[in-house]
């Protein structure tokens, strides 16, 4: 085994920061007396802004790009993108529940804790050079966010919905391990790099590799959230507190779509004809099911959980493209769905006081009329997510299909035809929702003026969130430049 090296420990700077300062938030936050825990809070979100400035810094020094500890850690343009925007998308994520925890009595250290183990689980995942490291960052990832699910110990519906996500997750695992351990006894390796090479030279056991892309396949489409391995979503979405739900559904679905990159053009390259015939399958449930079944729902977290298994579906276009433009539009299409998201569930959390929780469609009614501001701010993410022109959610669905319809071929036409269909068909139970904000009356319990938040952090951070869904609609070039160049640097 070669010694560390300097060149090893360098790259893994920002991951080293961020595992220190959270063991030391975890020591003083004992010391530290409830009525002081927003200090907790505001430490916590320094050192997810500190962590992405070494994330910055380390892109920018071209000494550390590439690989350390023999492969097994990617330093390069996709981990750069992927980790600013889940530590982004993190923060947000903070700072619109400081307000909701504070409410409900959750204004706990603990939340901070699993929440900072839960991004330095993503930021080793999107990394990744080797099966070990990547099955290392999906774990340290899952396992917090178990916990989080089953916060609020007095709510049997968190635990109940804790215990899902627990069991389903594990077989998840399970099934990822066992693909993992079939493509290393087809190749006898475990860096992509290695799976890869094996791979192109003919390995004598092709059986092997075709099961373990089978089981590598469904456990990247369980976290992702892709139908039929969707069951966990909508029970975690609605039965978690609106503060966790919002974490579950922005960042880790950046972190998902790294797993994925990873593992299907790093390792899995050439076996793509396989895994491109599951991803068809999958899209095709995902959209059909994500788009019918959130048309019934009337709780709007559930509706917001089917929308994102419809979204999934989306995402996973990119992938079949199977083109440097088709990972970039996966990638945007990735940041976009978890910047939306963060404002979406932000909103939701505006909306909750003490004592009532806003998850009904029908709680949005006569919003028009009580504040119109947040009503603006609902219509323009519910359009985002409707793929409204002008907004980010559009352009992030036209890229997508541009990316699945320059390659496609004569028997996968049909599929991109099927997703244009779908997103019209989407856009029916995102505009409900703005159907009730504008034309229908308030409750009576609800007639009055909405109160604005007192956290004055949260109310200009979720206005920026919201307004940015526009601003990268109108100028998102650059990003998609960003993702493009990334992908190709990878």
């Amino acid at each position: 085994m070669n010694p560390l090296s300097m060149a090893d420990l360098l790259p893994l700077v920002p991951e080293g920061f961020l595992l220190a300062s959270l063991c030391i938030l975890l020591l003083a936050d004992l010391f530290i007396p409830q009525s002081e825990r927003s200090t907790t809070h505001w430490l916590t979100v320094a050192v997810l802004a500190f962590t992405a400035i070494l994330v910055w810094r380390a892109d920018a020094d071209t000494s550390l790009a590439g690989s350390a500890f023999s492969g097994m850690f990617l330093n390069d343009g996709v981990a750069t993108i992927c980790k600013l925007f889940i530590l982004l998308t993190s923060a947000l994520a903070l700072i619109y529940a400081r307000p909701y925890l504070i409410a409900r009595k959750l204004f706990q250290g603990e939340f901070y804790t699993l929440t900072g183990f839960a991004v330095l689980g993503m930021l080793l995942l999107v990394s990744a050079g080797n099966m070990l490291t990547a099955y290392l960052g999906l774990e340290l990832l899952a396992l917090p966010l178990y916990a989080l699910v089953a916060l609020d110990r007095d709510n049997g519906r968190s635990a109940e919905a804790a215990i899902k996500y627990f069991v389903l997750g594990a077989l998840a695992s399970g099934m990822l391990l066992y693909g993992i351990s079939m493509i290393y006894g087809a190749s006898g390796a475990l860096d992509f790099g290695s799976i890869r090479a094996a791979a192109v030279s003919n390995s004598p056991h092709p059986w092997l590799y075709g099961i373990g892309v089978a089981f590598v396949v469904i456990g990247i489409a369980f976290k992702f959230g892709a139908a039929p391995f969707h069951m966990w979503l909508p029970d975690v979405y609605q039965g978690a507190p609106t503060a966790v739900t919002l974490f579950i559904g922005s960042a880790p679905k950046i972190a998902a779509f790294g797993l994925a990159y990873r593992l299907l053009d790093g390792a899995l390259d050439p076996w793509f004809r396989y895994w491109q015939a599951m991803l068809v399958v999958l899209v095709l449930l995902s959209l059909t099911i994500g788009n019918l079944v959130a048309i019934a729902q009337t709780n709007f977290k559930r509706m917001l959980a089917y929308s994102t298994i419809s979204h999934v579906g989306f995402l996973l276009l990119g992938f079949i493209a199977h083109s440097a433009e088709g990972y970039a539009a996966a990638l945007f299409y990735a940041i976009s769905y978890a910047v939306t998201a963060s404002a979406g569930f932000g909103l939701l959390m505006l909306l909750s006081r003490v004592g009532f929780e806003a998850e009904e469609i029908a709680d949005f009614r006569g919003l028009n009329q009580r504040n119109p501001w947040y009503a603006l701010m609902m219509m323009l993410v519910m359009a985002s997510f409707a793929g409204v022109p002008l907004l980010v959610g559009f352009l992030a669905k036209f890229v997508v299909l541009k990316a699945a319809l320059g390659v496609a071929n004569a028997e996968l036409l049909w599929l991109v035809i099927v997703a244009g269909v779908f997103a019209v068909i989407g856009a029916f139970y995102y505009l409900r929702v703005i159907k009730v904000m504008y034309f229908e009356a308030p409750a009576e319990a609800a007639s009055g003026p909405l109160p604005l938040p007192q956290d004055l952090a949260f109310r200009w951070v979720l206005s920026g969130n919201v307004l940015a869904l526009l601003g990268l609609g109108i100028f998102g070039g650059p990003l998609i430049s960003w993702c493009v160049r990334a992908i190709a640097g990878g």
